[in-house]
Formats: structure tokens, C-alpha cells, sequence
């Protein structure tokens, strides 16, 4: 097959043999004119800009944490908004002419309370980090003793580890997967929070490719009268489609970003019973942040609208078969995976076998167009600047619209380059079959039809 690329701006064209696909940015800058403001006044920023565009629309984004936003949400993110301070609560300003910006939160509260059935929202964290950080802050004192996933077994630096300032300001203890099956070993993790009785048990990780068991969590917490905090910032979207078990139910505080699977801006957000309320919103402000940053809490109101939509449960459910058959299609080609598959949107490679180092193989697949992230994996002998493991998702993929087919492709890539990961030549090839591909399923603009039947027409001019 003759694959020929010609352009490289926001808009090129990818030749195969005698048919011609024109490929677009995935949300394009310039819609009346050749000159916009910002190409004006910055056109250094402009182009970068430009290129990001196409960047994302012209690779296989396959990084778990990374998604499309609407462009619904795109508009509100970048709208009046950000000339806003709103320190405070609805209701409770420090500054004055909140008269709309009341309505936006409250909104957005509301829409969070519903899709995750929760007593309480807070939806005022810049970030998941910080929202791990008020969880932990509403219900512990500093030098009390928190328990989370160790790093190296899928955890996250929030959840206590070593490096991170949440080991400095509590005490922390960790617990690890199976070194047999890769997956939570949960009377371990009972053993291990019996011995050392923390104050907080932290549920939730930022690379295990399987279903968490939250009701045991709460279980375990409640047997040593500790708190259950549950991160779910990966698997939010999962949960709220009901492909993933709910948290909520089980834990004192669920905290979560709002971007990754629920497909929202990069924000944050908690979820909690209302004995917690006061101490959530009193951690998030004044203890930790100043005004929020309404433009942003305005876009997660519109995802959260999004989300609950009979399209995005589908969306969700394609999420997680997209990730079986891609799982499925590496195993085929030889890959070891960590517990052997995947239960939701992640997969985690571990390369031992491949003889290929986890950050080789990821700049040689981004050369590719294929981009994913080298990640340490459980047991895994090597640095965490140079891991044996991979970590891929399929949430950004999803939405372009691909499905089984192209994840069996897909894997075919990934091989292809592993078992080439010297040869640039083969890379090259392998990134004109990735541009292609692309080309034929670009970045929607927006996630609902804009029918006069649709709930969510009014978000699109419907």
C-alpha cells in the first residue's frame, strides 16, 4: 500500500494508493478571517497552538488520563468566566457580583449530587491532587497515619508516597498488589491495616488495570474505626455509567478529577455523606485554595451534564471493550500484562520479556504517532526514570469513535515497533498506517446530536 503525507499545519492530507483523505485539526482556531486576536497579538503562542491542534489530532492519544472535551465544554473553559473571583461559597462571597456565578456552582453541585448519587459535592479543587489533599485534611491531623497503594503497584503520589508531601505531613504506610496475580490482595491489606491502624484508608490508583472491591475497603476501615477515602479520579466516568462499582456508598470522602474518563476540563472534585460537608468545604476553602477558578467549575458543569446522557453510558461501555480487545490483541503479540488483562480503561505492560526498556519503547511509539506513558510495574527491578512497563487507556481513542477493529490494529502497531524499536525506517512506516488512521475518525466536536429530542440540544444551538 503507497502512503504519501503531504502538509504539515493544522490541515494535511494523507494519500493511500489513488484515494485522498484530508485530515483537520481536532478544534479549529479560525473560523471568520485569516487573522484572529490572538494570532495578532501573539502569533508565536498562535502557532504552537496550531501545532498542539495537530498533534492531537494526528496521533493515537492511548495515555489513560487523557480525553477530548467537547467543544461545549472548550467554550465554556475559555469563557468570561476566567475574569471572575468567587472566593467563598454560593450564598457565602467575599467578593461581590456573584449573582450569576452562584447559579453556575450550585448548578454544577447538583449535577455532581445526581450522576454519582451523592449526599454532598464540592466541585472547587484546581485538581485531584488537591482534592486528595482536603479528603485527607477533613478527617486526619497532621502526623496521623494514612494507608494508600504503594507507587510502584499503581498507586499515586497523593496516596502517601515517599517523595510526595503527603509522606511528610502524615505518617504513611503502604500496601502492594499480589506479586502472583498483579491484583488487591485484600486480606493483606487487611493484615497490614490491622498492624500499623491508620486514620485514613485510601481506595483508588492511577495504574491498576482492575475492579476495585470498595465495599471491602469500607469494611476494612470500619473494622479498625478508621476513615475510608476513595480516589476514583481514572475510573469516574466508569462509575458514573455504572461500569465500575460506586465508591460512594462505601467511603467517607470519594475523590476524583474531573477530566480522564468523565471527559470534563482538568479540575477536581469531592463526593461525600453529609457528616463530612462542613469539613470538605472548610479543608478545600479556606484551607487550601482561594477562589476557584470559575471558568473551569463552569466547564465541569457542562460535562456532568454531558455524562448524564444515555450516549455517554455507551460511550463508557466501549471504553472498557475497546480496552479487552486492545488487552486481548497484545497478549496475542506476546506482551505480558500486568494481572494478565485489564477490567476497565487501563493496561499495563510489563516489557521484561521484550527485552525493550519501558521509556525506549514509548519515544519510539511517539515517533509513531502511538502516544503512552513508560510507568514502573509491580516487582519491577528497574528505576522509575527508566521503568520495564508501559501504561496505556483507551478513554481519547473512544471518543474519535473507534471500536474493536481498530484496537486489534492498534496492537498491531505497538508490536511492530517493539519488535522494531531501533528501526526508524519501520517507525516511519508504522506512522504513516497511525496518520491514516487518524484521518478517518476526527475528533468530534461535540458528544450529543444537536436534535430538537436531544437533552442536551441546547448545549449545540439545538
Amino acid at each position: 500500500m503507497k502512503i504519501l503525507v503531504q502538509g504539515c499545519g493544522p490541515c494535511y492530507k494523507v494519500l493511500v494508493s489513488d484515494k485522498e483523505v484530508i485530515h483537520k485539526e481536532a478544534y479549529p482556531m479560525e473560523k471568520a478571517g485569516p487573522s484572529s486576536p490572538l494570532q495578532q497579538y501573539d502569533p508565536q503562542i498562535y502557532e504552537l497552538l496550531k501545532q498542539e491542534e495537530t498533534r492531537q489530532s494526528g496521533r493515537l492519544r492511548l495515555i489513560p488520563s487523557e480525553n477530548y472535551v467537547s467543544k461545549a465544554v472548550m467554550i465554556a473553559s475559555g469563557s468570561c468566566l476566567t475574569n471572575k473571583y468567587s472566593e467563598g461559597y454560593p450564598g457565602r462571597r467575599y467578593y461581590e457580583g456573584q449573582q450569576v456565578t452562584d447559579l453556575i456552582e450550585i448548578l454544577a453541585i447538583q449535577r455532581a449530587k445526581k450522576i454519582f448519587k451523592a449526599e454532598h459535592a464540592n466541585v472547587q479543587p484546581y485538581s485531584g491532587s488537591v482534592a486528595n489533599w482536603a479528603a485527607y485534611l477533613a478527617l486526619a491531623e497532621p502526623g496521623d497515619t494514612i494507608m494508600g497503594l504503594s507507587l510502584p503497584h499503581g498507586g499515586h503520589l497523593t496516596h502517601g508516597w515517599k517523595v510526595s508531601v503527603t509522606s511528610r505531613i502524615f505518617k504513611s504506610v503502604q500496601y502492594t498488589v499480589s506479586p502472583e496475580t498483579g491484583r488487591l490482595d485484600y486480606n493483606q491489606i487487611e493484615e497490614v491495616a490491622k498492624k500499623h491502624r491508620p486514620k485514613i484508608i485510601i481506595s483508588g490508583a492511577t495504574a491498576y488495570p482492575r475492579e476495585i472491591d470498595f465495599e471491602i475497603f469500607g469494611q476494612i476501615a470500619k473494622s479498625i474505626d478508621a476513615y475510608h477515602v476513595s480516589d476514583i479520579a481514572h475510573i469516574a466516568g466508569l462509575v458514573v455509567a455504572g461500569i465500575h462499582k460506586s465508591p460512594v456508598p462505601y467511603a467517607d470522602i470519594v475523590s476524583t478529577t474531573t477530566h480522564k474518563t468523565l471527559r470534563g476540563p482538568r479540575g477536581g472534585m469531592l463526593l461525600c455523606k453529609k457528616q463530612h460537608a462542613n469539613n470538605v468545604d472548610k479543608a478545600v476553602f479556606p484551607g487550601l485554595q482561594g477562589g476557584p477558578h470559575m471558568h473551569t467549575l463552569t466547564a465541569v458543569a457542562v460535562a456532568l451534564a454531558e455524562a448524564d446522557t444515555p450516549e455517554f453510558v455507551a460511550y463508557a461501555k466501549q471504553i472498557v471493550k475497546n480496552a479487552k480487545v486492545l488487552a486481548e490483541g497484545l497478549l496475542e503479540h506476546g506482551f505480558n500484562l500486568s494481572s494478565g488483562g485489564t477490567d476497565n480503561h487501563l493496561i499495563l505492560i510489563d516489557l521484561r520479556n521484550k527485552k525493550v526498556a519501558g521509556k525506549k519503547l514509548a519515544k519510539a511509539l511517539d515517533r509513531a504517532g502511538i502516544v503512552t506513558n513508560y510507568n514502573t510495574t509491580p516487582l519491577d527491578p528497574t528505576h522509575p526514570a527508566n521503568p520495564s512497563g508501559l501504561r496505556m487507556g483507551t478513554p481519547a481513542v473512544t471518543t474519535r469513535g473507534m471500536k474493536e477493529e481498530e484496537m486489534q490494529q492498534i496492537a498491531g502497531f505497538i508490536s511492530k515497533v517493539a519488535e522494531n524499536v531501533d528501526s526508524e525506517t519501520v517507525i516511519e512506516e508504522v506512522g504513516k498506517e497511525v496518520l491514516l488512521l487518524c484521518s478517518q475518525f476526527p475528533v468530534p466536536d461535540h458528544f450529543i446530536l444537536p436534535n430538537k429530542n436531544s437533552r442536551l440540544a441546547h448545549l449545540f444551538g439545538g
